[in-house]
This record gives structure tokens, C-alpha cells and sequence, in this order.
């Protein structure tokens, strides 16, 4: 009870951090100014070191925003040391008349639960501000050591995704806190266990050498649109499963939504199903998607009426947590290469891929991060995986390949996050404030007993549903 009054007292300061954070544009793209996300970088900076962290570095790599790095010592020498992390960069806004308030002026949202509207705001600056309203609850103090790595290009993408494993000794942990994600929907606390990989590939049709008359030519010389949508037919089943062999998937036995809760979040129309088989956790976490996400193809509005010579098209792969990225990515262009629809052979060109990532649930810090969800939010803690990759996780892991990696924050599915009118509830950041509070406490109460080690966390996943 005292703990949860501490948080409760530190919301009103929290709230104005987190609107002055918000205010600032910090994205850290191609053609935006780099000067907002400086401004980020030292407000961040600022009130870290008013938190009482006596360490604060900034970590300059090629080509990257800077890195925000500091240091709180374990209190005894038995104390284990968790790493915070977070980014204080934000995507683009994008069409800003789809907004209901300007992006980054955060904005009171109008809804049943109170809560502010802005760009970056609940991803990631929300979770940032919990980490920092963390620290305040002990004064500086907390009863573990304390990394913290805040980065500044995340969004985008940077070297830095690549440099923990360089310096293993600066991101040694016990276990870690990636505050990037959040609960599956307001008031369900939740534990991210999986990622999925993510690839690229890029497939390319060109049968002739320029247009020809579609009256005079076709039905004879080859469509180079016709060839390349025969060959992406080929990537699903009836059902709308992927049908490509090799790429794993199995049942999930973890949390997921309801059909309704992701037909809303998705904005499926009514009336329109949903593709593929078997449960929404399946289809979304352990098992593939193949999607287009790019198509060159002549226009309609100014189509002519002729043959076309080329087409193109860029295919985003997700595969299972613990499928191999590279293994995952060959199946795909082994699938495409194999084919000549009409006799045509098609270019296919791989491109980035990423692996995917599972947590190993059997170790200490799962055990105190249950029971801090369950103190914050009053309920059991939900296990989910997501689609999306978080490219650092592996990183982290690879420097420091004992620790135990937690996935929770402020976010909900619901907040809109790369979306117009993006938003965080008050309700959720309090309570992740509160539950990374308890969650140290806990942890270093249970650090030291029979189960502690070295190899506590490297058991089975546990409860993950994967």
C-alpha cells in the first residue's frame, strides 16, 4: 500500500514530464530536423539525472541518433542489476488532417477512461516516462542496480541494433526490462513472450521490351502482371493459409482477441472475413504471414491499353519466433524461384531480415514480474506474443545471454501507435509505474534464493504459449 501511494502521489509531475516529452517532434528520419531530437535527448537526460541516476553517458555511433546511457550501482554486492530500456524517438505523424488535435500537441482525449493524445506518445515516451517514475518511487535508490539504455533512432532503424554484443561488459544484466510493448487491451496486464522475424523479398517479371497493343498482341505475348499475380497466387492456400513449405507454425495456448476486439483494431469492414485457419494467436504469432506491401504495376487511372512488359512487387515475410531468419527467408525464395508461371522465370531478389525472438519464462524475474503485474493491475498477467519484431531484443540477449528479458509497458493494443491519433491512458501508465516498482522490489527479494543463478532463466517458455 505504501508503494502504490508513492506512485500515486508521483502521477501529477509524471503527467507534465510526459507532456513536455510529447511535445517535443522527435523523429529521427530521413529529411526531418535533427534538432528536436536533441531537444528529447537532453530533457531525458535532464530528468534522469534529477532522478537521482548518478551516471548519465551519451553513446555516439555512425550515423544514429544519440544513445542515452546511465548507471545506478547495486545497493549490495548480492543484488542483481536490471536494464531499462526505451527510445525517446517517434514515427512521422503522417496525413495530419486524419488527427483530431495536433501531433504533438498532447491533447486530453475524449473517452471513458482519461488519457492523452499525440504522436510518440504511448510508443515509446509513455513507457520512457514509467521507467523514470520508477526511479522516483525510491528516491533514486531502487533495491537493484540499475542500467539504463534509452536510444533515439529506433523507429528508423540505426547501428545501434548491431553494438550491444561489441561491448557485452556495458549491457551486463541479470535480467532486463524492454519497455516498447503493452497489455493486449486496457486493463489486461501482459507479458510479451515472442516476437516474430521479419524479411524482405523482392519478386520481378519482364517479358518484354517495351508495351504492345493489347488488341494486336495479346493473348500470345506474355503479360508481365499476369505472370507475377499467377505467382503470388501461389503463396496462400484456399483458406488463405501461407502455402509455402518449411516455414514453421504451430498451435498457440497462450492469450489472444477475441475476433471482434482484432476486427475492430484491424478496421475490417463488415461483412468481409477474416483469411487464414485455426486460432487468431496462430495466425498473428507462431505461425507465417506473407504479405505485399509494395506493387509496381502501370496505374489504372492512366492505364493504357496494352501489354504489360515488367512488374514488380516487394513481399514482407513474418515467420515463427524460432525459426531460423535466414532458413525462414531461403523458403520463401526458393518457393518463388521454383516457379515459371506460363513458362516465365521470375527474378527474386532476398533483402533485410531480421530473426525472431523467444523469452525463457522459468526464471526469477518472470516469477516477480508476474506478481507486479498482478499487484498493479489486480489480475493475473496474460502471455502474448506479436508480430512485430523489436530488432534490439536480440542484441541485448546476444551481450548478455544469461539475463532474463521481460517484455511489458504502458501501451495497449488499442492506443493507436503508428496510427493518427495515437494516445496513452493514465490508468495503464500509472499502473506500469507501479508494477516495475514492485517488480524490483520482488526481484531482489528473490534474486538470492535456491532458484537464482546463473541458468535460472534459461529454462522452457514456460506459460508462452509458443
Amino acid at each position: 500500500m505504501k508503494l502504490e501511494a508513492t506512485v500515486d502521489d508521483l502521477m501529477d509531475t509524471l503527467r507534465a514530464d510526459l507532456e513536455r516529452l510529447a511535445a517535443i517532434p522527435s523523429i529521427a528520419f530521413p529529411g526531418f530536423p535533427a534538432e528536436p531530437v536533441r531537444e528529447a535527448h537532453d530533457l531525458l537526460v535532464e530528468l534522469l539525472r534529477g532522478a537521482g541516476v548518478p551516471t548519465v553517458e551519451r553513446l555516439d555511433l555512425p550515423d544514429t541518433s544519440p544513445v542515452i546511457y546511465g548507471e545506478i550501482p547495486p545497493p549490495t554486492p548480492e543484488a542483481p542489476t536490471v536494464l531499462l530500456y526505451g527510445h525517446y524517438d517517434v514515427q512521422p505523424p503522417g496525413d495530419e488532417s486524419l488527427w483530431k488535435s495536433p501531433p504533438f500537441e498532447p491533447t486530453p482525449i475524449d473517452a471513458a477512461e482519461s488519457g492523452l493524445r499525440a504522436r510518440g506518445i504511448a510508443d515509446d515516451k509513455s513507457n520512457v516516462i514509467a521507467h523514470l517514475g520508477m526511479l522516483r518511487a525510491y528516491g533514486g535508490r531502487p533495491p537493484v542496480g540499475i542500467k539504463i539504455v534509452i536510444e533515439g533512432q529506433e523507429e528508423y532503424g540505426s547501428a545501434f541494433d548491431a553494438y550491444p554484443p561489441t561491448d557485452p561488459e556495458r549491457f551486463a544484466c541479470d535480467a532486463m526490462v524492454v519497455a516498447d510493448l503493452g497489455n493486449l487491451r486496457p486493463g489486461t496486464p501482459t507479458l510479451t513472450t515472442a516476437l516474430r522475424g521479419a524479411s524482405e523479398v523482392v519478386v520481378e517479371v519482364r517479358t518484354l521490351d517495351e508495351p504492345r497493343h493489347s488488341g494486336e498482341f495479346g493473348g500470345a505475348a506474355p503479360d508481365a502482371l499476369l505472370v507475377l499475380l499467377k505467382a503470388l497466387a501461389t503463396l496462400h492456400d484456399v483458406h488463405g493459409d501461407v502455402a509455402v513449405e518449411g516455414l514453421r507454425r504451430e498451435e498457440w495456448s497462450g492469450t489472444s482477441y477475441t475476433e471482434d476486439e482484432f476486427r475492430s483494431l484491424a478496421g475490417v469492414r463488415e461483412g468481409v472475413p477474416l483469411i487464414g485457419s485455426g486460432s487468431l494467436g496462430e495466425r498473428l504469432w507462431s505461425g507465417p504471414a506473407i504479405t505485399v506491401i509494395g506493387l509496381d504495376a502501370p496505374g489504372v487511372e492512366h492505364a493504357a491499353s496494352a501489354v504489360v512488359p515488367y512488374a514488380r512487387a516487394k513481399l514482407n515475410l513474418r515467420f515463427h519466433p524460432r525459426q531460423d531468419a535466414k532458413e525462414a527467408q531461403d523458403r520463401l525464395v526458393h518457393h518463388l524461384r521454383s516457379l515459371t508461371p506460363f513458362g516465365v522465370h521470375l527474378t527474386v531478389t532476398p533483402g533485410d531480415t531480421g530473426p525472431g525472438y523467444e523469452a525463457a519464462t522459468g526464471g526469477p524475474a518472470y516469477r516477480a514480474a508476474r506478481a507486479a503485474l498482478k499487484e498493479a493491475w489486480g489480475e493475473d498477467a496474460s502471455f502474448v506474443a506479436t508480430g512485430g519484431s523489436i530488432p534490439l531484443v536480440n542484441g541485448l540477449a546476444k551481450a548478455a545471454p544469461g539475463a532474463e528479458v521481460l517484455l511489458f509497458g504502458a501501451q495497449d493494443s488499442m492506443c493507436n501507435l503508428h496510427a493518427p491519433n495515437e494516445r496513452v491512458l493514465f490508468s495503464e501508465l500509472r499502473n506500469t509505474v507501479l508494477a516495475m516498482a514492485a517488480f524490483v522490489r520482488e526481484y531482489a527479494a528473490d534474486f538470492s534464493g535456491p532458484d537464482a543463478g546463473p541458468d535460472a532463466g534459461s529454462g522452457a517458455a514456460g506459460e508462452s504459449g509458443v
